[in-house]
């Protein structure tokens, strides 16, 4: 059976680090000793709050913009994001020199806003996620060429190249959890990760009220969310595609949904134990690994994606009161 994701594979994932290797920051694996404590076993996180604009996403947006044709550069590009997709595209297209359009929802952190623009993009606000996707196609039908947050198999091979360098760093590896927005991350990840130890377990994590790909996967198609109601925003995506839900379905052991209370105390555990800030998208990874504490063998080695960082310390201690 041929599946969406087939044009993702341990190949373009390579094909994609090289081409991106002098754009990206290699982000560290780091042993979390303390996080180890509550799990009983050794945990590592994967730092990518410390890539270019404090998010994982720079990897894809700078593989699929390096692959236009003279023609697409010309034309310019535009991305549909609640933030961090919209944040990479808006950095790398001003590094490659390519004029670019994001189309954000007003739900987005006034900072993301703030830098998409200080980066030379054009932003469009729009009210609801679901009205951001309509507006960016309105602009491809102008010309542009869209660069899609997880419907494309150049981004989603870019997001996979984070999956080769936790195994350099540490092959040892049996379990790795990682956020589920639209899937395009943890489809790559799944992708290079179960290309190089099919014995590497993958586990989800969607936040209550952004949980597209759970509701995809018991649906068996993509479903629409009529809107996103957790804190997590950048999980906020509207739906999934049929590459990302053939990726999780396949390759991912189990979606595990944990509710904005405890994506905070996440956040709060993380910077305990590891001295780092992220956002409610990374740090629900944490909650996740306690809630499957029971199924990680005795010899575990379990990893988290810390897949952004883009939370200020006014919303975190916003959401502390009130979460």
């Amino acid at each position: 059976m041929a599946h969406d994701f087939a044009s993702v594979d341990l190949a373009s994932i390579r094909a994609a680090a090289e081409l991106i290797r002098p754009y990206v920051v290699r982000t560290p694996t780091l042993e979390i000793g303390r996080a180890s404590e509550p799990l009983g076993l050794p945990v590592v996180g994967k730092l990518e709050t410390l890539q270019h604009t404090g998010a994982f996403k720079a990897r894809g947006a700078f593989h699929r913009m390096l692959r236009l044709t003279d023609h697409e550069r010309a034309a310019g590009v535009v991305a549909a994001s609640g933030g961090n997709h919209a944040l990479a595209v808006a950095y790398a297209a001003r590094h490659l020199g390519i004029e670019a359009t994001v189309i954000m929802p007003s739900t987005a952190a006034s900072a993301s806003v703030n830098r998409a623009r200080a980066d030379g993009a054009q932003v469009v606000i729009v009210d609801t996620i679901s009205e951001v996707f309509s507006r960016a196609l309105e602009e491809v039908s102008a010309g542009k060429v869209m660069i899609h947050p997880f419907d494309d198999p150049d981004v989603v091979s870019g997001q996979g190249t984070l999956g080769l360098e936790l195994y350099e760093d540490e092959p040892e590896i049996t379990d790795v959890v990682a956020s589920v927005g639209g899937g395009g991350m943890i489809t790559g990840v799944a992708v290079a990760l179960k290309s190089l130890n099919p014995a590497i377990r993958i586990w989800g994590v969607e936040t209550e009220g952004a949980d597209v790909m759970t509701q995809s996967l018991q649906a068996g198609h993509p479903v629409l969310l009529d809107a996103v109601t957790s804190i997590a925003t950048t999980l906020g995506a509207p739906t999934v595609s049929a590459l990302t839900l053939d990726g999780v379905r396949d390759l991912v052991e189990e979606i595990v949904v944990v509710s904005d209370v405890e994506a905070v105390r996440g956040i709060e555990a993380i910077a305990e134990f590891a001295k780092v800030i992220t956002e409610p998208a990374a740090a629900c990874t944490w909650s996740a690994a306690v809630r499957l504490k029971s199924r990680f063998s005795v010899d575990a080695r379990v990893a988290l994606v810390l897949c952004g960082g883009n939370a200020s310390l006014d919303d975190i201690a916003r959401w502390r009161s009130t979460h």
